[in-house]
């Protein structure tokens, strides 16, 4: 039976309906008594304006990973609740939920260390600059668990480091290796979150986004409690900064540009929400202020996946100039921030440069792929 935590449970549509609610129980007939995993409660709320509680959510999202729920009802629960901008409450219930559903990374290092730079997806694709900011992050002393996944666009995570040879697949015990080792692994999302399977059938129906679409980066495999997260939608960037302090974040920076990009942007200035513990705080940035010309990040574009390898790689070997070098500057800049390596975005900007500059970014990409695939570590020799 899923239950709300501290709440007492009615058990049909006509306790939750009175004169003001927008909708009618009608006959009787329509009145059903309760369903073990039934979301009708739930649904009542919603269906009359209402938002759901911290602890509604997680008994509901408990009913929907656990395969009690029932595809009709879960469906609507997820179309009303994409109807509108969801609360922090409602994302930090869901988010509780997967997060005891995931099949995690077995790593010894301390969630407070390990930062992930997974966003939304779902913005306009310019290249992969969180997988590739998380490759520099961690060659300047960053631990990041890179969450990531396949893309609509064919492009994704998942398939560009594939394309550069990293092993999305490894272990769960290589994942820890390349973790431990060389501070940074890639968990293939498809793999971590078992439990998501129930909801599967309804995303593809709907064929919209949904709260999944969040819930996916605040439910790191390894555990980060560091994160700069990107969201494809400017209505979504409190919402998650808010879920984020719910959920014991000791410091991440979600962002969302002007110019409509999931990421930190050379062609327009970008919000930016800093979770600090129990803080939040909101800026504007401008990528004039620390020196980066303002230029169009999406003039020009990698079209596949091995196209967009070969930019990570150039990017990170130093060869590649221009936009894309400032774009991964600023956005590697942010992941240091999050993870407490630097302390400003002149400073993070110096290490990113310096890390490029004597190959450190180039050499730990080659370690990724030595150890994610089984070899020596070409670090340790």
């Amino acid at each position: 039976m899923c239950k709300v935590p501290h709440t007492k449970r009615a058990s049909r549509y006509a306790d939750y309906v009175n004169d003001t609610n927008p909708i009618s129980v009608g006959p009787s007939e329509f009145v059903r008594s309760e369903a073990q995993g039934e979301l009708a409660p739930y649904l009542v709320k919603l269906v009359g304006g209402e938002t759901l509680s911290f602890d509604e959510s997680v008994a509901a999202f408990t009913c929907i990973m656990r395969g009690r729920a029932h595809h009709g009802e879960m469906g609507a629960l997820l179309a009303f609740l994409a109807s509108r901008v969801p609360t922090e409450d409602e994302l930090a219930g869901a988010a509780v939920v997967m997060r005891l559903s995931v099949d995690r990374v077995p790593t010894s290092l301390p969630p407070v260390a390990i930062l992930d730079t997974a966003g939304t997806g779902g913005a306009p694709k310019t290249f992969n600059v969180g997988t590739a900011a998380a490759i520099v992050a961690a060659a300047c002393g960053a631990r990041v668990a890179k969450h990531g996944n396949r893309s609509r666009t064919g492009r994704g995570s998942a398939e560009v480091l594939e394309a550069l040879g990293v092993q999305i697949n490894a272990s769960r015990e290589v994942q820890r290796q390349c973790l431990d080792t060389v501070g940074v692994c890639f968990c293939y999302a498809v793999q971590h979150h078992p439990a998501a399977r129930h909801a599967m059938p309804v995303r593809r129906v709907l064929g919209f986004p949904t709260i999944f679409n969040l819930l996916g980066p605040l439910t790191n495999p390894a555990g980060a409690r560091r994160q700069l997260m990107g969201v494809y939608a400017q209505r979504f960037v409190d919402p998650v900064a808010g879920a984020l302090r719910k959920l014991d974040t000791a410091r991440a920076i979600v962002v969302h540009s002007l110019d409509g990009l999931d990421e930190i942007s050379t062609g327009a200035d970008t919000i930016m929400v800093h979770v600090r513990g129990d803080e939040i705080e909101r800026e504007l940035f401008h990528p004039e202020s620390v020196g980066i010309a303002k230029s169009d990040p999406l003039a020009v574009v990698p079209s596949n996946a091995t196209e967009a390898a070969v930019w990570v790689r150039e990017l990170l070997d130093g060869s590649m100039k221009g936009t894309p070098r400032d774009m991964l500057l600023l956005n590697s800049a942010a992941a240091l921030l999050a993870a407490g390596v630097a302390f400003d975005m002149p400073h993070a900007m110096d290490q990113v440069r310096e890390a490029l500059a004597t190959g450190a970014a180039s050499s730990t990409l080659d370690r990724l792929i030595a150890v994610s695939s089984g070899m020596p570590d070409p670090g340790e020799e």
